[in-house]
């Protein structure tokens, strides 16, 4: 019988205690044996909460721990590449809840640095395995809707109290568009396979302060296949509900979430295709995160291909097109 994957988290904040920490204690074939995080009272009463033996306050005697196979890194953003980093050098495999870095240089040394080690790091683009979304994924793919001409998307979400570390753009790299544009890009990147970006204009909603993150922001990516990419974000949005949505346009369709909704222009009409599946027993968030947490198990355990985060790369280079041509307030050419 093969030993259970010995598996540690590094921070121990809310995207640890709401998704990392219940599934990975739940997963067959998996043991956690240590959290990590600079509030040992905190880490204490989650490793008691989740029957976790250990718990550490530097990353350095984690990695040390016996037989560690990997871990997963949910701490502050500008710490997640010299945490990666660390792991490699340790020779342990890791994901990393996105951003991959702060900036593109940064993602391209994770990159070469776990190449170079033979390590494997996956980045927690937890959309990318959202069910419906891989039902979307395969109606465009399969190119049902005829050729991709846009997507758009947006996140209104209420200004969140005490928020610290990311109100600082030097420790955050940007405000509501890191938070909540990042992934949305992510996503259209993905389903579209990663179009060469070609220019972009984004407006922002200026914090105050020099070191202040942005309120809000507006996006316009064209890419030189001639698909087009709109992102509208906000973190103080005033507003009776919070709002999340994303579209694609095709020459021969439509699609939308969530619910997934598909349209498909078929004898000159707009027709409802959209899948009729069974009602999901769980939110989007919680079984997008038991997917991806699944398939990192899989990756590292070799049950599962390895796909280098190289995309990661690409997708931090427009993310800084785009924090340029708002501060430079400019089109901005990639």
């Amino acid at each position: 019988m093969n030993e259970p994957m010995r598996v540690g988290v590094v921070g121990a904040g809310a995207i640890a205690q709401l998704a990392h920490l219940p599934v990975l204690s739940k997963m067959r074939g998996v043991h956690l044996v240590g959290i990590c995080d600079n509030d040992r009272p905190k880490a204490r009463a989650l490793a008691d909460r989740f029957d976790i033996a250990d718990v550490f306050t530097d990353i350095e005697d984690l990695l040390e721990a016996e037989s560690l196979a990997a871990i997963v890194i949910a701490t502050p953003n500008h710490l997640h590449e010299p945490h990666v980093l660390s792991a490699i050098a340790a020779g342990v495999d890791v994901l990393v809840e996105r951003p991959l870095s702060l900036t593109a240089k940064g993602a391209e040394r994770i990159v070469n640095a776990a190449q170079r080690a033979g390590r494997k790091i996956l980045v927690a683009n937890n959309h990318r395995f959202r069910s419906d979304v891989q039902a979307l994924a395969g109606f465009l793919r399969g190119g049902e809707l005829g050729k991709l001409t846009g997507m758009r998307g947006g996140a209104y979400h209420h200004k969140r109290p005490g928020q610290g570390w990311r109100q600082r753009r030097v420790e955050a790299g940007g405000g509501a568009f890191f938070d909540y544009g990042l992934p949305l890009l992510d996503l259209a990147l993905w389903l579209s396979d990663f179009p060469e970006p070609e220019r972009v204009v984004a407006q922002m909603d200026r914090g105050v302060g020099k070191n202040a993150v942005e309120d809000g922001m507006l996006v316009q990516l064209h890419c030189a296949s001639g698909v087009g990419f709109n992102f509208d974000v906000s973190g103080a949005y005033v507003g009776e509900v919070e709002r999340w949505w994303f579209e694609t346009l095709s020459a021969r369709g439509s699609t939308r979430l969530a619910p997934l909704r598909v349209v498909k222009e078929l004898h000159g009409r707009p027709t409802d295709v959209s899948p009729r599946g069974a009602a999901a027993r769980e939110s989007a968030f919680i079984q997008s995160y038991r997917a991806e947490l699944a398939h990192f198990v899989a990756v590292i355990a070799g049950d599962a291909e390895y796909e280098a985060p190289s995309d990661q790369i690409l997708l931090h280079r427009i993310v800084e097109a785009i924090y340029k041509s708002a501060d430079e307030e400019r089109e901005v050419r990639l």
